[in-house]
């Protein structure tokens, strides 16, 4: 059977390296293998409807994360979701999503159950921010974004990219003078989606520094789903702060998820800069002590993070940490490596007091 790569069949397609990874995680692509530690297809094989259209997402009242984020655990759901207490422990009736990010595992609660209180957190500025305009303000932002695309789409590549230099460069600027407004959430979210790979990076001075991306239509305004997002965030308690202050929220009531910052699997692997602030062992070990504190509160928590099995059989940090926990490793697909050889599957674990 002739075989191409991912990379190759992106471009065949005319779509993004990431999305054909995404396809070929969901078993969309027939005849889609893994070689070694990378995704390869038949040559002859067809595009696949992705089910993304405008159409697609108009004809569903769920609300979906308005960001692209890295880590994002849109493709881990069906595991995390075999958790939820919700319909099992009838007392729970709260849920708390500190390292909230894009948000993927608080839209899939929301969207299946009504909870009666809701905390989100991050230590992220520029996206609380974001969450909170898009709670309070989502018709001016729309307003800002459809101005954002309208005037971005038509533009070729050179003047594409004068634009994402400028406006990033105004983020960074309302950024370092802490102005917290309509228009840094809407450029968060115009560069999260015309950046390479919809990341979010800082530098050690604080300034976004991810170049424009190759994205030829992307949808810098998704106004149907940023209503149905405002709707769905309308009782949140939205704060931009250490996960260690949701404590006073967190009781026997309440279905904890944390989604820190993945420990690296290598020591040259290490992708944390969500923020200025480093997240390192020492800091992995002060969550897992949170979690015991939770646990003897009575909540209900999950928490993910990287295997260093992966790269180490005799690495137990894991193991250690949460000696008092249930661990299950889960498969995901690796979607961030400058080397596209990297790109395969890896084992991820979820933590559990239960």
């Amino acid at each position: 059977m002739d075989l191409i790569s991912a990379k190759e069949a992106a471009l065949q397609w005319d779509i993004s390296q990431r999305r054909v990874l995404v396809l070929c995680s969901e078993g969309r692509i027939p005849g889609a293998q893994i070689v070694g530690n990378s995704w390869v297809i038949p040559r002859r094989s067809k595009k696949p409807n992705d089910a993304r259209t405008i159409k697609a997402r108009n004809k569903t009242n769920e609300a979906k994360p308005f960001l692209k984020w890295a880590g994002g655990k849109g493709q881990l759901l069906n595991e995390i979701s075999k958790y939820y207490p919700f319909t099992k422990k009838k007392h729970i009736k709260k849920y708390a999503e500190p390292f909230v990010g894009g948000g993927a595992v608080l839209f899939d609660i929301l969207n299946k159950y009504d909870v009666d209180e809701v905390y989100i957190s991050d230590i992220n500025a520029e996206l609380i921010n974001t969450y909170i305009t898009i709670r309070d303000n989502p018709e001016e932002l729309i307003s800002l974004l459809k101005c954002m695309e309208n005037e971005y789409l038509p533009l070729d590549t050179l003047k594409r990219k004068e634009a994402y230099i400028s406006k990033r460069a105004c983020f960074n600027e309302l950024k370092r003078d802490g102005f917290k407004n309509v228009e840094l959430a809407a450029l968060m979210i115009f560069l999260n989606k015309t950046c390479f790979n919809g990341l979010y990076r800082v530098n050690r001075k604080g300034e976004y520094n991810v170049p424009m991306g190759a994205y030829k239509n992307p949808q810098i305004c998704n106004a149907n789903n940023l209503l149905l997002v405002s709707k769905k965030l309308q009782n949140a308690n939205i704060v931009c702060g250490d996960y260690k202050d949701s404590a006073s929220f967190i009781d026997d009531r309440t279905f904890v998820y944390l989604d820190p910052p993945y420990r690296p699997l290598t020591k040259t692997a290490s992708f944390t800069s969500y923020t200025e602030h480093l997240f390192d062992d020492d800091k992995q070990l002060e969550l897992a002590n949170f979690v015991q504190l939770l646990d003897n509160k009575g909540a209900k928590i999950v928490v993910s993070n990287s295997d260093p099995k992966n790269t180490n059989e005799e690495d137990n940090f894991f193991e250690n940490a949460y000696a008092n926990q249930n661990i299950k490793r889960v498969s995901a697909m690796r979607m961030i490596n400058r080397n596209s050889n990297k790109r395969g599957r890896i084992s991820e674990l979820l933590i559990s007091n239960f």
